[in-house]
């Protein structure tokens, strides 16, 4: 368990601009990494030389062998110009018999450190460090012996020991290497050795080393101006948009605005609309929570208020009569309270419940057969005839929750059964538009009036019929039943009888059993 909560706090801890910052980076670094493998482009000069060299010493071996002997001065001295080689040949007892730099004027110079500019130690201190890094073997420096003889040269005696030619390099003054080629001349036991400063090995290292130390440079430069570019688009935009997260949580700016970003349309736009649309639903809620309770509180308050004061009465009046009508108007006020209290919890938690319920299929025909049945029996549809007309086949299968559809068909048979007149019909009339069914409910009563329609769904709205019993109703049944009918993705409302005699129709639209679309 230990390992999760180490990344979760490394993930706190590091923000998104240096995430980004060290992932470029570390890409740059590995790529970096390859500035090492110069270490193999030199020990491949170092092994081309090594056969140049061998090849050379072989070529002037045998030419001195051919050579007479007041020729050969000349040929040392020709090959030496030519080939930029010192060249010195040793008799047969090792002592040196010719040495073309004393011949002639040499071809090359070992350059003295002192004399060379600031670059050039720079150079070498990065030669010193690339050579630690790498663990590789530092040459033996290059010296001319006191006395020059075959022995001080120990790639001589290879050479004589051998009978072939035998290269060793050394490092110059200036850490150059000096490539040293030993080989036998002829069979009198003669000895050649040659000798070259291969700067340029140095050079083509530094110069590669230099070109792809620029290249990463720029690379690098590049990579971290797109990374922080990078950054700004990401990071900037979550920072409003935690700015404006955080404000909306702490409530302070009532109308905040949560940023949409609608000029992008990647990941972070959507997450803009995602949080904007979030908030606003949000905040519509909280509204609605705040107005339902303050209808709650005003509506409480009313019974309130005439139960307070039927029993302030009550310790007054000695009148029997008069004392058992204030006991009916407490014990009526008592009722009604009781009806708003179960009324109001029902509402209020009516999206809890449905937003954690599993919708099964419904046949909404079979579910209105059902309860019109329950009702008759139980003698709640009055004197009014409740008669069920389905138009079409169906099928009649809704997504939903069977408890809750059952609550919008008792609240909207309630509420037409409420307004019929005494032998009445209510139609319940059921037809299906090809995704979308319709259930409709008609009464016979005097209809509800176009500038009322849309107060009717408001909560404690109540238009009820004169005869009915003050307080019977709460006033919030087709705010239930639209709300329920809101969370099936579907909508209530209010319209003429399509027949157009007096009377309401209230109209019920929930999308069919998505199943059952695919079959037809």
């Amino acid at each position: 368990m230990a390992e999760p909560r180490f990344r979760a706090s490394w993930k706190r801890r590091t923000s998104l601009t240096v995430r980004i910052l060290a992932v470029n980076i570390i890409a740059l670094g590995l790529m970096a990494g390859s500035l090492f493998y110069l270490d193999s482009y030199r020990k491949q000069l170092f092994e081309e030389r090594f056969k140049l060299a061998r090849a050379e010493a072989e070529i002037a071996a045998a030419g001195l062998a051919r050579a007479a002997p007041d020729e050969r001065v000349a040929q040392l001295i020709a090959v030496g110009n030519a080939q930029q080689l010192r060249l010195r040949l040793y008799d047969r007892n090792g002592k040196l018999a010719l040495d073309s730099f004393a011949l002639a004027p040499p071809s090359f110079t070992l350059i003295d450190p002192a004399s060379q500019g600031w670059w050039e130690h720079g150079g070498r201190l990065i030669d010193r460090g690339m050579r630690l890094v790498l663990g590789s073997e530092t040459a033996e420096p290059y010296r001319d012996p006191v006395i020059d003889r075959a022995s001080a040269w120990p790639e001589l005696g290879l050479a004589a020991s051998s009978g072939q030619a035998a290269v060793a390099a050394r490092s110059a003054p200036d850490q150059t290497p000096v490539i040293n080629a030993a080989v036998p001349v002829g069979s009198a036991g003669e000895l050649l050795l040659i000798t070259r400063n291969a700067r340029d090995i140095t050079q083509s290292v530094r110069d590669a080393r230099g070109t792809l130390a620029l290249a990463l440079a720029v690379t690098l430069l590049i990579s971290i101006q797109l990374s922080l570019f990078l950054a700004r688009t990401i990071v900037q935009p979550l920072r409003a948009l935690v700015r404006a997260a955080v404000r909306v949580r702490l409530g302070r700016e009532r109308a905040v605005e949560v940023p949409r970003l609608p000029e992008r349309g990647d990941e972070i736009g959507l997450l803009a609309r995602a949080l904007s649309d979030m908030s606003r639903a949000l905040r519509q809620r909280i509204d609605a929570v705040e107005s339902f309770a303050a209808d709650v509180a005003h509506e409480i308050k009313n019974p309130l208020a005439s139960l307070r004061s039927a029993l302030e009465s009550l310790e007054k009046v000695e009148d029997h009569q008069l004392r058992a009508k204030l006991t009916a108007i407490a014990a009526h006020d008592i009722k009604r309270i009781d009806r708003l209290v179960t009324e109001i919890a029902e509402a209020s938690r009516i999206d809890a419940e449905l937003s954690r319920t599993q919708f099964t299929p419904i046949d909404l025909l079979v579910l209105a057969q059902n309860l019109v049945e329950a009702r008759d029996e139980r003698g709640e549809n009055g004197q009014a005839r409740v008669r069920i007309a389905p138009h079409g086949s169906g099928p009649w299968d809704v997504p939903g929750d069977e408890a809750r559809l059952v609550r919008v068909l008792e609240n909207l048979l309630n509420n037409a059964v409420s307004f019929s007149p005494i032998g009445g019909e209510v139609a319940v009339n059921l037809e299906r538009d090809d995704d979308r069914l319709h259930l409709s409910v008609t009464d016979q009563g005097p209809g509800i009036p176009a500038e009322a329609r849309a107060k009717v769904f408001d909560r404690f709205h109540s238009l009820r019929p004169d005869d009915e019993d003050f307080g019977k109703h709460s006033g919030l049944g087709l705010a239930i039943a639209r709300t329920i009918a809101e969370a099936h993705d579907g909508t209530l409302t209010v319209t003429d009888r399509p027949d157009g005699k007096p009377g309401a129709c209230l109209v019920l639209q929930l999308p069919a059993t998505a199943e059952e679309v695919e079959e037809e």
